[in-house]
């Protein structure tokens, strides 16, 4: 027999957690409990936006989810704004908020909230758990939503008298996260779109890269001599010295650059959702008035042609993507207009001088 604070806390170890970000509070002292017992460092911050945010970059470096913890009402309203970054920028993170007692549902006690509808419009999903024999079952379902398909955070009510309660039940290992491959026919279908574009324009973003995709990016694009740009924030998706680099689509982004995204006619949008900033408020590509011909490769099905027509869409990693492309060759010769394109649009980043280091 255990108590929920210490379920709780021998789950988040099958789940890899060595450390946890909080503003301690009397709604989930339990849990604090079973986090001390279990080895797990909580690094309490002063503000539970901070500690939300702690959490959000803890999830954007590793690619696991950051874990933070908050207590009820004001405590739950100011870590808010880390979960809308969350959501935002695709970060896979869990956040646990402490609830009243269960009997006193519905009676406005105090700091009451209904954390499904306050978080219901910024997380990918919240939920609250009544029983403190489905600890595991609602922790692992946590841990593999903020992880599948586009990652983002999770939000769980952990009510105080359900931490306190006592239960007999085991741990759940962790779900293997579902993975769609990037197939032969995939490739062939991307490369023969670009093999006949004029003016195309790679765009790489969105979550799940590293240094390995990254050089993988650089190596296609040079084979297939493309220039490249990259989404909001998301500057590492390539090496910024490399010849195929075209810049960021972010904000006060290179006047040419917009202009060569909006007259591209073939986009290859790889890992990115191709958001409001990426496009210029959606004025350099218009998802009512499509005028390139989008190849959308995405995680999250969701995603596909949910702004723009995909032709084709790919359901996949952008990081897989870019690893299938870089072992594939370029065109045996490009025309000449699509090589004037190419170099002018990868010399965009040197039109202005670099600073001294």
């Amino acid at each position: 027999m255990r108590h929920g604070g210490r379920i709780l806390a021998d789950q988040l170890v099958l789940h890899g957690v060595t450390r946890v970000f909080s503003v301690p509070g009397e709604s989930f002292l339990a849990a604090l409990d079973g986090l001390a017992s279990v080895g797990i460092a909580n690094v309490v911050c002063r503000h539970e936006g901070g500690a939300a945010m702690m959490a959000e970059a803890t999830g954007k470096l590793t690619g696991r989810p950051g874990v933070a913890f908050v207590t009820r009402g004001p405590g739950a309203a100011n870590a808010a704004s880390g979960i809308h970054i969350a959501r935002q920028d695709s970060t896979p993170l869990v956040l646990f908020v402490g609830q009243i007692a269960r009997a006193h549902r519905d009676r406005e006690a105090f700091q009451e909230v209904d954390y499904r509808a306050f978080f219901g419009p910024l997380a990918k999903w919240v939920a609250e758990v009544d029983q403190t024999d489905r600890l595991p079952e609602y922790i692992a379902r946590a841990f593999a939503v903020a992880q599948s398909g586009r990652p983002g955070p999770v939000v769980l009510a952990l009510p105080e008298d359900m931490l306190t309660a006592v239960a007999d039940v085991p741990d759940l290992p962790p779900a293997l996260l579902p993975r769609s491959a990037v197939s032969p026919d995939h490739v062939a279908a991307v490369t023969a779109a670009l093999a006949g574009a004029q003016r195309p324009l790679v765009v790489a973003g969105g979550p799940g890269w590293s240094a390995e995709a990254a050089a993988d990016l650089a190596a296609f694009a040079a084979a297939w001599d493309l220039p490249v740009a990259v989404s909001f924030r998301r500057q590492d998706r390539i090496d910024n010295d490399h010849p195929c680099y075209a810049g960021d689509l972010g904000v006060g982004m290179n006047p040419r650059l917009g202009a060569r995204l909006a007259v591209a006619d073939v986009i290859l949008a790889i890992g990115t959702r191709l958001g409001d900033i990426a496009t210029g408020g959606f004025e350099l590509l218009d998802p009512v008035r499509p005028a390139a011909r989008i190849i959308h490769v995405h995680p999250d099905p969701s995603e596909i042609n949910r702004l723009w027509r995909a032709d084709p869409g790919v359901i996949a990693r952008g990081a897989d993507m870019a690893a299938a492309l870089a072992r594939t060759s370029g065109p045996n010769r490009t025309p000449p207009a699509r090589s004037s394109w190419n170099r002018s649009s990868a010399g965009l980043t040197r039109t202005f001088p670099r600073m001294p280091s």
